[in-house]
């Protein structure tokens, strides 16, 4: 039993090593063949009779990452071209089974979910136009933020955090942006904890969602998606905030899964906030494609029932595309920006 990052340490000393059996959890790691655990994990998969790849997720953006990981098992299964769905779908139904949530955890809460479509207030519309003039896809995504107390998602959810008080309910909020979890932070009317970073250890992170779990209706934790949406359990809470569209759908179906699990009370509730004629609502239209992909090729396996084509859009391409398409509909007439859509890591 060990980590990716150890198998690594230990690489030399596992050389000529035979195993009778190999779990790999969390398969989605290893779906790029090209990087380096990919490449240890295939090796040890050779020489293994029995394996067993573990992921809620075996595709998120395209359906040759689904591949890669059936080559693991038996690559025979795809030879010969790309084939249709349907026959996709018939040809991995020897190494593939999908149970989802509902299946086997029937006493899972009710889910309710809500977009909250917002306008965008004076000072949010004049951070937001900078930015697309810009081309700055990251600062889009987050200029529904950077007016402070006057914008308009900060207000939203104000209110959603005094109608949880009034309910006795406790929130998750997340953002893709930690600028933006400091600013959630400081605003909120009840208990704030976190916010859960990347950079917040495993053990701080449990005894934060600890301090959480005892904490009266009205409190929120904040933490970033991709820290926050994996790996911890926060039933204590039953209402979820999403600040802004999410690149990969499946980040915020994990984030929401934080909440809705066994040993959870009440029914969840989700709300993600979006603006109106701005990025989130050319994200919308756009990611709405990776959610078909992943419903309709993965949800469900052959062995239980079926799944069509699927296409993809990478994170760059998405950037490009919404950047192009607000600068269409903002500067009809033109405006001098730069050549590519500026994308800077998450601040």
């Amino acid at each position: 039993m060990t980590t990716y990052e150890t198998l690594g340490l230990v690489w030399q000393e596992l050389d000529g090593f035979e195993l009778d059996g190999f779990v790999v959890d969390e398969a989605h790691y290893v779906k790029n063949p090209a990087a380096q655990r990919s490449q240890r994990v295939g090796a040890l998969v050779a020489r293994t009779q029995h394996v067993v790849l573990l992921t809620g997720t075996p595709l998120e953006n395209r359906s040759s990452e689904f591949e890669a990981l059936v080559g693991y098992l038996r690559p025979d299964l795809l030879e010969g071209g790309e084939p249709s769905a349907a026959d996709f779908r018939r040809a991995v139904a020897p190494v593939y089974l999908r149970r989802n949530i509902e299946d086997v955890l029937v006493e899972l809460p009710e889910l309710v979910e809500v977009d909250e479509w917002l306008e965008l207030s004076p000072a949010d519309e004049t951070a937001y136009r900078d930015a697309v003039a810009e081309g700055n896809f990251m600062a889009m995504r987050r200029a529904a933020f950077a007016a402070g107390g006057s914008s308009a998602k900060l207000q939203r959810l104000v209110e959603l955090v005094v109608e949880a008080e009034d309910n006795g309910r406790r929130l998750l909020v997340f953002s893709h942006f930690r600028d933006v979890l400091d600013q959630v932070a400081q605003a909120l009317p009840g208990p704030v904890y976190g916010p859960i970073t990347g950079s917040v250890p495993a053990a701080e992170r449990q005894r934060i969602v600890d301090d959480f779990s005892g904490a009266e209706g009205g409190a929120a934790l904040v933490a970033q998606i991709q820290a926050g949406g994996v790996g911890l359990n926060i039933q204590a809470a039953s209402v979820v905030v999403l600040c802004e569209p999410q690149v990969k759908p499946t980040t915020e179906w994990q984030a929401v899964a934080r909440a809705r699990r066994m040993g959870q009370l009440e029914t969840v509730q989700v709300h993600r906030l979006l603006a109106e004629d701005s990025v989130d609502e050319r994200m919308v239209e756009i990611l709405s494609g990776k959610s078909e992909i992943f419903h309709q090729f993965a949800r469900v396996s052959e062995t239980a029932q079926a799944a069509p084509e699927a296409y993809d859009v990478s994170e760059t391409d998405l950037a490009r595309r919404v950047v192009a398409a607000e600068r269409q509909r903002l500067f009809p007439d033109g405006v001098q920006v730069p050549a590519e859509p500026q994308c800077p890591p998450a601040s």
